[in-house]
């Protein structure tokens, strides 16, 4: 048996519940970080995906580990050395959250997997959660995360970064120009910066250190330069169906990262209709390769 599956033989968390009302302030200030005009107000619904800035987790400082998560924790394998990384979700939405709901939020192992790749072992975890408001169903998500066993130091075989530029945000439905995207596209542009990654940071209490703390991000984990969060190029995929259709409700919303982008570079996401009800969607680092591959499908 190999080091990484005897480390998760028999770990079979718990599920955990957490109930808490929806308030406007997360979605708002995340609107502000990225120069959005949007505002909300009680009985509004979230906009897709904004519900990671609701029912968040909130350790002890105490219980933190040397990478920033806890060390110990409801859904982390005890794998030596652990080294996580966010690998894609997969949403499904009944009906909208609203400002102003309490929601509860169960969560549960669906899946542990170990497979070998080409950095070596790796354990899968997906986690299933479902958002209720009392017995009614708003969504329900599965996330998947790798994590690998990496002693302090070694090197990631990742891209390089680029000079710093400020964080801003824009979009538009382009015709087709030199290197542009066909007529038709809906594409959105980010500039990323270490102060735009605090603030993400902060809105969904994230405290893995590869995304604020420079020396620990190329000295312990061997990545070139602070890492945009996941998380935040799945969101910034979805202004595309919330800016370009505004008046369709999104049922379905599908996502895999592929290669880490790094503060300094500029994101560009894209999105192009294949059917009457599916837009498919990606982005990268501005002359990098894909770094996250997605679709989103609108209720009929």
């Amino acid at each position: 048996m190999s080091l990484l599956s005897k480390a998760v033989e028999g770990w079979d968390p718990a599920p955990v519940s957490v109930t808490g009302v929806v308030d406007p302030w997360p979605g708002e200030a995340f609107a502000r970080a990225l120069d959005l005009p949007t505002r909300l107000a009680p009985g509004d619904p979230l906009p897709p995906m904004w519900h990671w800035f609701h029912l968040l987790d909130h350790p002890s400082r105490s219980d933190l580990g040397e990478d920033g998560h806890p060390a110990e924790g409801a859904f982390l394998p005890p794998v030596p050395d652990r080294r996580r990384m966010f690998a894609g979700a997969r949403v499904r939405w009944h009906a909208p959250i609203r400002i102003g709901d309490e929601v509860t939020r169960d969560s549960s192992l669906e899946r542990v997997e170990v497979k070998r790749g080409r950095s070596g072992e790796m354990v899968f975890v997906t986690v299933r959660s479902r958002f209720r408001r009392g017995e009614e169903v708003l969504l329900v998500e599965d996330q998947d995360v790798v994590y690998r066993s990496q002693p302090s130091g070694d090197r990631r075989p990742t891209r390089g970064g680029s000079p710093q530029r400020p964080a801003s945000l824009a979009g538009e439905v382009l015709a087709g120009t030199d290197e542009g995207p066909p007529p038709g596209t809906t594409r959105v542009v980010l500039d990323t910066d270490p102060t735009l990654l605090f603030r993400v940071s902060a809105l969904t209490y994230n405290t893995h250190r590869i995304h604020y703390d420079l020396p620990y991000c190329t000295d312990v984990e061997g990545y070139p330069g602070l890492v945009v969060h996941g998380p935040l190029l799945a969101l910034l995929l979805m202004e595309i169906p919330r800016t370009a259709h505004p008046d369709r409700m999104v049922e379905s919303f599908a996502f895999r990262l592929h290669s880490p982008v790094f503060s300094g570079q500029r994101v560009i996401a894209d999105g192009h209709a294949v059917d009457g009800d599916e837009l498919v969607l990606s982005a990268s680092a501005e002359g990098g390769p894909t770094s996250i591959s997605a679709s989103a499908v609108f209720a009929p």
